[in-house]
């Protein structure tokens, strides 16, 4: 944790405007973590400018009208009719306000190598506007070093002072998308400044909408937080993935073992198997985290393994789906109707991003499989440069399929209805609860 140590007349000041919720706050990137925090702050009283280059979304904001499911629209609504967020498609804004916080993507490169460039677009118009009392925080999950190596010399440029004139800190952003649980407000912040000031700077900041805020040494600490969270994830979910391919081999249901492990009441956390990892972070933060490890002469061998197992699990599921295909109804993929349930990276979103999901379509497509889907979130995408539409869930459209495989278990489904009328069913989520497996209708991953 670090020590508060005297401040400056501009980080009094500034403190003095937060704890007043006088601050201007501006947030760049209006997506699943920018929005939902942008309309946080508002709902707190703090005046605040929203800013995304996507004038779509721009257009939707103005307008009340919410594209992230965590955000009632009516949530979205009151604080825009209140004059309290303001959206925008420019970064002039950002000339009055008080506070960034940076919320853009972080990608990686066709060869799994970090992809900054909305990060350093971002923080170059910052850089640009940037004033004494400013407190910049970046939030976009990245490697260790990135506040301190990348941020920081593009605000140093300017000649104002860091933990002086301008604070600088990296708070990791911990959203889970469709987790009614744990929304923004609920989720501790870690914050790790610069300087004692820059920390104390977020951490004051923070204090104001999030339920507890928990200080670290430095950027990198907070910086690695992240990685360590969503590398644990990664490897647990490797863990049973693997073992799900024994279990088959063996006769085993994966599910049953795992459920019955989970009845030890220590020294054990379930994680279940399914058809690999999806959205920003799980796919994405092992690589940001080998990359960088690189640089130490270290080779981050157990990590690198399980993304291996994790992006391996599309394929594996393919294959699988083939031969059942080939053998319980007979057919060559090439020849069969494969209708799709869920094509999101995970339940209760609308958000594709790295979806399993699409990757093993896209292996069946290429394998010449008729394939059609079922998602009541993606009502529309494109999978091999076309373009399908979510077709209903009817009895008709589940019997004229060879074979329907769940990819992704969206709440609300009615899998009773797919397991009563499906000539097979490929259930990589246990979504089916283990219904109609014994009769051979229902095969579980």
């Amino acid at each position: 944790m670090t020590v508060d140590h005297p401040l400056s007349a501009t980080a009094q000041g500034l403190e003095e405007r937060i704890r007043l919720r006088r601050a201007t706050v501006g947030v760049v990137g209006l997506g699943y973590v920018g929005l939902p925090l942008a309309v946080e702050f508002a709902r707190a009283g703090f005046p605040v400018v929203g800013i995304d280059l996507d004038r779509r979304r721009v257009e939707a904001v103005a307008s009340g009208h919410s594209y992230i499911g965590d955000v009632p629209s009516t949530d979205l609504a009151a604080v825009v009719e209140a004059g309290r967020l303001r959206p925008a498609t420019g970064y002039e804004a950002l000339g009055q306000v008080d506070v960034v916080i940076i919320c853009v993507q972080t990608p990686f490169t066709t060869t799994k190598e970090p992809d900054l460039r909305y990060v350093t677009s971002a923080l170059d118009e910052v850089a640009v506007r940037l004033h004494p009392g400013e407190l910049v925080v970046l939030q976009s999950t990245t490697y260790p070093g990135t506040t301190e190596e990348v941020a920081l010399p593009r605000l140093a440029a300017t000649g104002l002072r860091v933990g002086v004139d301008y604070f600088l800190a990296f708070s990791p952003e911990r959203v889970d998308p469709g987790n009614p649980r744990y929304t923004t407000r609920d989720i501790p912040k870690v914050v790790g400044g610069i300087t004692a000031a820059c920390t104390r700077m977020a951490r004051v900041l923070f204090e104001q909408v999030v339920v507890a805020v928990h200080e670290v040494s430095s950027a990198r600490v907070a910086e690695l937080t992240k990685l360590l969270e969503n590398v644990f994830r990664s490897v647990n979910i490797a863990l049973v993935n693997e073992l799900a391919h024994l279990c088959h081999r063996m006769g085993v249901s994966v599910w049953e073992v795992v459920d019955a492990a989970a009845t030890k009441p220590f020294g054990y956390m379930p994680f279940y198997p399914g058809p690999g990892v999806g959205g920003h972070c799980i796919p994405v933060d092992p690589y940001y985290l080998a990359w960088k490890a690189r640089e130490y002469d270290f080779n981050t061998k157990f990590v690198a393994l399980a993304a291996e197992i994790n992006e391996n699990m599309p394929y594996y599921v393919a294959d699988r789906l083939t031969e059942a295909i080939n053998v319980h109804v007979r057919k060559s993929v090439a020849d069969a109707r494969v209708l799709a349930l869920g094509v999101a990276y995970k339940p209760g979103v609308a958000d594709t991003r790295e979806s399993p999901a699409i990757k093993v379509l896209e292996r069946l497509r290429l394998r010449g499989a008729a394939v059609r889907y079922h998602d009541p979130l993606v009502p529309r995408l494109v999978l091999n440069g076309q373009e399908l539409l979510s077709v209903p869930l009817t009895a008709d459209e589940v019997r004229a399929a060879d074979c329907v495989v769940i990819l992704t278990d969206h709440p609300g489904v009615d899998y009773d209805l797919v397991v009563r009328h499906a000539r097979l069913v490929f259930d990589t989520r246990n979504a089916t609860g283990r219904t109609g497996c014994r009769d051979g209708r229902v095969i579980l991953l």
